[in-house]
């Protein structure tokens, strides 16, 4: 699917996300969206997703052509972040592919992407 520069697009591989020491999301059904001049961002499907350790927090943003994204906090292994994950529960007709999907912030967990075909293809990992 293409909306201008988007790509939205299922990924052949295992995405596992990763908070603290703990393990909150992985699957094998991610969607990986590419905009020209960012990184890709992988989104999980919810089924695939440890919502025990997450929290719907009242934060949301509204960005055009995607919809209205709400967010999710992480408390895991003792330790917590706000903003770890967002999701559009209802979106656009453009994003329609990652309803019931959530992205993880790459500044608070650890996402890694290991390709099928290719190796491994990941975010920019915390230190």
């Amino acid at each position: 699917m293409q909306t201008e520069h988007l790509n939205i697009s299922p990924f052949n591989g295992t995405v596992t996300v990763a908070f603290s020491d703990a393990i909150i999301a992985s699957t094998t059904h991610a969607q990986v969206i590419c905009v020209e001049g960012e990184p890709d961002v992988f989104y999980v499907p919810f089924e695939d997703i440890y919502f025990e350790m997450l929290t719907k927090s009242h934060k949301t943003v509204h960005r055009p052509d995607w919809g209205i994204a709400h967010f999710w906090s992480v408390s895991a292994v003792g330790e917590a972040a706000h903003d770890v994950m967002w999701a559009y529960p209802s979106p656009e007709p453009a994003a329609a592919t990652l309803a019931n999907h959530g992205a993880f912030n790459p500044e608070v967990a650890r996402i890694s992407a290991v390709s099928a075909e290719h190796g491994t293809r990941s975010t920019n990992l915390p230190a």
